[in-house]
């Protein structure tokens, strides 16, 4: 028996491929084929992949007062209608600058960002100057999947030169996975080479865009990754308006239903194939899954017991597939088995599940210095030195620290948010004698707990007493008492000494400030 999470961020061993300057409607159908021949290049999709020059300004989680030191990236991109650039989220998110340059021109034009998707990977850039698109043409999708052993060119600008590269291939598989960031999608797996630098670029098959390449298997070879065109297609449909929304997701946790003992224990009929919910997604009497109901279809869409459906005769993927194309008005409809009945229902779908850590979403952190110390919001980017370090992950779990213990929880009412000590402190005598506590949840101030950055700015706005005592949530540590007009005394000295420009970011200054927000 397998659990089953879709709609989380799994963790996939893969990578984005841009470059860093300093390293150098319905399912589509599906039919057999006979073995793929070799497709040609064509010199009209060769004329419309651009290569992109970027430069990253990346938050700097650990100091969070400031930006991370500028990044020069290069990757692919692919002209389509409407004299826009497609190509991949991490190659211009960030971006202070980008610019593009077509293989057989001399000069870089200007461009913006203009919409991202961060969870499914995908960007549009407007350039500066759209005369470019007078000589470069958008390259043409195919509106159905590839199958599998279809064979595929890959067109981008991989390090190891500056010209166009075009890798042959074929696909070799085609499956719906978690992309990240509380996403989900379909993703084409091919052995074409794709190596750093190929991200954002088209793969091509029969003079026609089958999906956009944008990451391998880090130590892996001849595994390359590529979003479908109905990915895009669905991300091109969501920001027509200006906006992306994303894409609706069943958030309920499921598993198959294979193990016979198992079926026995739900006295269900040979008859009945399905996916089991593991765990409904609200626990309230209203919602209309529970505990045991096996789902069985998805739309008209029959569901097997591995949670699988069907897409033509050769290709099965995971149902959560079928979400994005049957639902409608937030709801998806659903026929399920409880208790021996059939039932219709329609679940509600969202979209990314709200987290206690969230991703700052191409957002800078905010931030509170206080004294020598610096207070910021727990996020997924500033736990990279957690993932990176199984020694402090270990020592965290062992302390119960909430980095660790509540990755996966949403907020509430008690906790809107994670309140850290983002950095160490600065060098003062007003926290000697007490030990370094970057990486500490603050949990209360004068026994009030904390529910936010907000909430701590306004605490400690608030605060008569003459001494401040913070307390952590974690099992060991310690307490901290600070005499707190000496802490108001020396912020100004410590901002100066540090070069910090703000005491704290424009939305933290505005609660200190004492305006509404």
């Amino acid at each position: 028996m397998k659990i089953v999470r879709i709609a989380a961020a799994a963790a996939l061993a893969v990578a984005g491929f841009a470059v860093h300057a300093q390293e150098a409607g319905q399912p589509p159908a599906s039919t057999a084929k006979a073995p793929p021949t070799a497709p040609a290049a064509s010199s009209a999709v060769e004329n419309s992949v651009v290569k992109i020059f970027s430069t990253l300004r990346r938050p700097d989680p650990y100091k969070p007062w400031t930006k991370a030191t500028p990044q020069d990236v290069t990757g692919s991109g692919v002209v389509i209608e409407g004299k826009r650039i497609l190509t991949n989220a991490h190659v211009v998110g960030y971006a202070s600058q980008v610019q593009v340059q077509a293989s057989q021109d001399g000069d870089k034009v200007g461009a913006t960002v203009v919409a991202i998707a961060r969870g499914i990977d995908l960007a549009i850039l407007k350039l500066d100057d759209e005369s470019f698109f007078d000589k470069h043409a958008p390259v043409p999708r195919a509106s159905v999947l590839p199958d599998v052993r279809d064979a595929v060119l890959a067109y981008g600008y991989p390090v190891g030169g500056n010209s166009l590269s075009i890798t042959k291939g074929i696909v070799s598989r085609v499956e719906f996975v978690g992309y990240g960031a509380g996403s989900a999608g379909l993703r084409v797996q091919i052995d074409a080479p794709i190596n750093p630098g190929n991200s954002g670029g088209p793969v091509i098959s029969n003079d026609k865009m089958v999906g956009l390449a944008f990451s391998g298997v880090t130590g892996a070879n001849n595994i390359g990754y590529v979003i479908p065109n109905e990915e895009v297609e669905l991300f091109l449909r969501d920001v027509a308006d200006g906006r992306y929304d994303g894409k609706p997701l069943l958030l309920d946790d499921v598993q198959t239903l294979e193990n016979p003992v198992l079926r026995q224990y739900l006295k269900l009929d040979k008859s009945v194939e399905g996916a089991i919910v593991h765990r409904p997604y609200r626990s309230d009497a209203a919602y209309p899954l529970k505990e045991w109901d096996v789902i069985t279809r998805i739309g008209d869409t029959p569901i097997d017991n591995q949670g699988m459906v069907k897409l033509g005769a050769n290709l099965r993927v995971r149902f959560q597939y079928r979400v994005q194309q049957v639902a409608k008005e937030g709801k998806v409809p659903l026929t399920i088995v409880r208790a021996g009945k059939t039932l219709q229902v329609q679940v509600p779908v969202g979209g990314q599940r709200p987290l206690l850590i969230p991703s700052l979403e191409g957002g800078y952190p905010s931030y509170f210095v206080y004294g020598p110390i610096v207070f910021s919001r727990a996020t997924a980017e500033y736990l990279a030195f957690v993932n990176a370090n199984v020694a402090v992950m270990n020592s965290m779990s062992i302390n119960a620290s909430p980095l660790v213990t509540r990755r996966g929880d949403e907020p509430d009412a008690q906790r809107e948010e994670l309140v850290v000590i983002s950095s160490p402190f600065f060098p003062h005598k007003l926290v000697a004698g007490y030990s370094n506590r970057f990486g500490s949840v603050v949990q209360s101030v004068n026994g009030v707990p904390v529910r936010s950055l907000r909430h701590l700015v306004a605490l400690l706005r608030d605060l008569k007493d003459e001494l401040v005592v913070l307390r952590f949530d974690q099992r060991l540590g310690e307490t901290m008492v600070l005499p707190r007009q000496q802490m108001l005394d020396a912020t100004e000295g410590i901002l100066s000494d540090n070069g910090i420009r703000a005491q704290g970011s424009p939305d933290m200054m505005d609660i200190w400030n004492g305006k509404k927000t």
